[in-house]
């Protein structure tokens, strides 16, 4: 009998949002048979696939019947019902990331518990059930408070520093870190295959808004030592074999002062420190989990040039049909490449683009990235 082609595969994806539209984007070039379902009638992937359903991930008889028409299913975003995607798995569909592994990630807490229980190292924490919990656990200050779930684009995570900070505690199950005084924050994006085929792309480097608690800058390769690389690799490869995961894990990490590395959460999927590899590397994120996740070969994730992602959030201040000031500028600076997510509306720190810049010099980098930053402006 001959060998399934991947044309022939259907593609279920949950999720719609600029993750999915770039998955497509990856997916025309192999003409996979992709179609998605999301909430919104106008999500950034709406008009790209002839099989776009309108629904809520979260619907589990929603997703089962709506699942029932693929080979293969995968997510671009964690919130989505595991019930649903464990009975299409046991009913012989192909579900990666598999659905116990997201539904561990959807928790934090569990999150936790699985890295101290598989020996990986992180910071430390304890569990809290409510705010008055929170409270009792002052040894913990200057610390992380963390929502076990609903979190994620910056939400559902605040600092607590000194003791005047309790009163503002999650009310709900959530925990509570150690502040780690970190050195750098990094990201290692792994993919493996169902073979157990593994590569990692290279580290990055992480600089987040002191405000929003989102990614502002990112520069390829990080700046770090060979021995802090190579760590950060095992690392990353040691946490998808642990989860005996199949697909894309981000993972993103603290290199500490003393030249340790902690692992801080995970995303099983690809994700917002992987967008340069569009440009800058010789396989893409995107591609790179589409392999994956059809037991293809993983694609050499080296480095093609040093790069920079700035990413396009909407300014404060601005809500309303989106207009890109600055535009023309960064399009005429060489090695800038802009993405837009095919959102129309903007709300203020809305994640609407990227810019990727390249350049050979990390220096240089720095400054077309903060000139770039400067100069694209998301307004209404």
């Amino acid at each position: 009998m001959p060998k399934e082609d991947i044309t022939d595969i259907k593609i279920g994806v949950l999720g719609g949002g600029q993750l999915g539209r770039m998955m497509i984007q990856s997916a025309i070039d192999y003409n996979l048979d992709i179609s998605i379902l999301d909430p919104d009638e106008n999500a950034p992937c709406a008009h790209l696939v002839k099989n776009f359903t309108v629904g809520k991930l979260t619907d589990e008889e929603l997703v089962y019947q709506w699942g029932q028409q693929f080979d293969l299913i995968t997510i671009e975003i964690e919130n989505v019902s595991v019930a649903a995607l464990k009975r299409l798995q046991d009913e012989g569909k192909k579900v990666y990331p598999q659905p116990e592994i997201i539904e561990l990630i959807q928790d934090k807490r569990k999150q936790k518990t699985f890295y101290k229980a598989n020996r990986i190292p992180t910071s430390d924490f304890v569990l809290t059930e409510n705010a008055k919990d929170v409270a009792a656990h002052k040894e913990m200050l200057p610390g992380v408070n963390k929502l076990g779930t609903e979190g994620y684009d910056g939400r559902g995570v605040q600092m607590i520093r000194t003791e005047a900070d309790l009163e503002k505690a999650f009310d709900k199950p959530g925990l509570l870190e150690k502040l780690v005084d970190f050195e750098k924050e990094l990201s290692v994006v792994v993919a493996r295959n169902e073979k157990g085929e593994m590569n990692c792309f290279p580290v990055v480097e992480l600089s987040y808004h002191p405000e929003q608690n989102l990614v502002e800058f990112l520069f390829a390769p990080a700046q770090i030592s060979e021995k802090t690389e190579q760590k950060a690799y095992t690392l990353a490869k040691d946490v998808i074999e642990k989860l005996d995961m199949v697909g894309l894990l981000a993972v993103e990490m603290f290199l500490t002062k003393e030249g340790d590395i902690l692992v801080n959460e995970v995303a099983p999927r690809t994700h917002n420190s992987g967008h340069h590899t569009i440009e800058a590397n010789l396989t893409s994120q995107f591609e790179q989990h589409l392999r994956a996740i059809l037991n293809l070969p993983i694609g050499s994730t080296e480095l093609v040039t040093p790069a920079a992602m700035v990413n396009l959030l909407g300014e404060d201040g601005f809500t309303g049909n989106a207009r890109y000031e600055g535009m023309e500028t960064c399009m005429a600076m060489k090695g800038v490449y802009v993405h837009l997510y095919g959102k129309k509306l903007t709300k203020p720190f809305r994640k609407m683009g990227h810019v990727t810049i390249t350049d050979d010099s990390i220096e240089s980098l720095k400054v077309k990235a903060r000139k770039v930053k400067e100069t694209l402006k998301v307004k209404a």
